[in-house]
């Protein structure tokens, strides 16, 4: 089955029980080729964001270009938006439990983690395979989903664990070394997971069962 993921997030900051998803979610459901969003509320800065599941590029494209840039304009806030490739990142994202590809969801995550590095490179050359036991000793890890920029093959992730603490650390002492690596540039966002629960759940999040 086709996949593509996207990323949003917006510069603003609002506590997420005071956030318009709410007014959002119906809209949402009613997009072209939606599958499920996972909203994201930014530890320590309270931005507003989500990842989503479409069921084709093409209408991931439909939603970032048209759809939600209005909705970060009735906001007044300045956005960020990519667009992932679902279908290459399956293998690599079935080994590390991704809920998006079947994982088992037996624990609610508490955090969220999006990584994004600056490389180009097709993701059947990414080194997912060297990368993979190391990302599944990380404490806490429920899930992750691998990540493959649509036009400009950029390598990331997005993560689910067990605590806040667990994810801190993985953002701040792992992910740094793992981008050392690499020798490059990275972008590293941490959110939580609890606040989100219920404006999620409507919009099938894979994450709460």
């Amino acid at each position: 089955m086709s996949k593509a993921f996207v990323y949003t997030e917006l510069q603003i900051s609002v506590p997420f029980e005071k956030s318009p998803w709410r007014e959002i979610n119906p809209q949402l459901l009613q997009q072209e080729g939606f599958r499920n969003k996972t909203w994201l509320s930014g530890i320590a800065n309270q931005s507003l964001g989500g990842f989503y599941e479409f069921d084709t590029i093409e209408n991931a494209k439909k939603f970032v270009t048209g759809i939600f840039p209005k909705e970060a304009k009735k906001l007044g806030a300045a956005l960020t938006t990519r667009i992932f490739d679902g279908d290459v990142v399956e293998e690599a994202s079935q080994f590390l439990n991704s809920a998006h590809f079947d994982g088992k969801v037996t624990t609610k995550p508490k955090a969220y983690v999006y990584t994004e590095v600056q490389i180009s490179a097709p993701f059947a050359d990414a080194p997912w395979k060297q990368m993979n036991p190391l990302l599944k000793a990380q404490p806490g890890l429920l899930h992750k989903t691998w990540l493959s920029g649509v036009q400009n093959n950029s390598v990331g992730g997005f993560y689910a664990f067990d605590s806040i603490e667990n994810a801190t650390t993985f953002v701040t002492d792992y992910f740094p070394t793992e981008a050392a690596g690499l020798n490059v540039a990275y972008t590293t966002r941490l959110f939580d997971a609890l606040v989100t629960e219920e404006a999620s759940r409507p919009l099938s999040s894979p994450f709460y069962i």
